[in-house]
């Protein structure tokens, strides 16, 4: 089993060499460069355990100041491993959301390793977007998303410039990145 370390800096390198190296989310260099993302690994090994921790981290979140924690990055590496299950999951978190009376003030993304959008083959190199190296659940402050779209030019564009920028990176070199991450969190432990 990989340390809670190892799975943090597993991540970390992931937002740094794909998604902001590959500017998959234009969004997310400032609160990287800043420390303003929250890594957390859950222990959990049920869907229970991980809806007790992301009712905390939700609560955590709202609870500090955007320049303290921006985001946060529930990683769940031990539950919902099955990207079906994780899928329906995400009914959960939004229910979590609604529980919370946080509607408009957080909203929770999905990345998972086998991501895979409606519609698109699995192995569609598109799907890689959201494919994170485990289950993991972004917890976003609505407001600093609406100010983040706000000043890029064209947010419609980002996901059609994800694609061609998949199709740039193509298979080899997906998995080229996928291994340098690997090897960059191992470096760092």
């Amino acid at each position: 089993m990989e340390t809670e370390k190892f799975v943090v800096e597993r991540t970390r390198a992931w937002v740094d060499r794909a998604v902001i190296g590959l500017n998959l989310c234009p969004f997310a260099k400032g609160p990287q460069s800043k420390g303003q993302v929250r890594y957390v690994v859950c222990p959990a090994t049920d869907v229970e355990g991980l809806l007790a921790s992301l009712l905390d981290e939700l609560r955590r979140l709202v609870g500090v100041p955007a320049e303290s924690v921006e985001t946060t990055l529930l990683i769940h590496p031990y539950v919902l491993n099955d990207f079906f299950d994780y899928n329906d999951f995400l009914d959960v978190a939004e229910a979590a959301v609604q529980k919370l009376d946080l509607a408009g003030v957080i909203q929770v993304a999905s990345f998972h390793p086998q991501y895979r959008f409606s519609g698109s083959a699995p192995g569609d190199l598109g799907n890689a977007t959201n494919r994170s190296p485990y289950p993991t659940l972004h917890l976003i402050r609505e407001e600093s998303l609406d100010r983040a779209i706000e000043a890029f030019p064209d947010p419609a564009a980002i996901f059609d410039n994800n694609i061609a920028t998949m199709e740039r990176v193509g298979a080899l070199g997906w998995t080229a990145l996928l291994k340098q991450i690997h090897d960059d969190a191992a470096g760092r432990k």
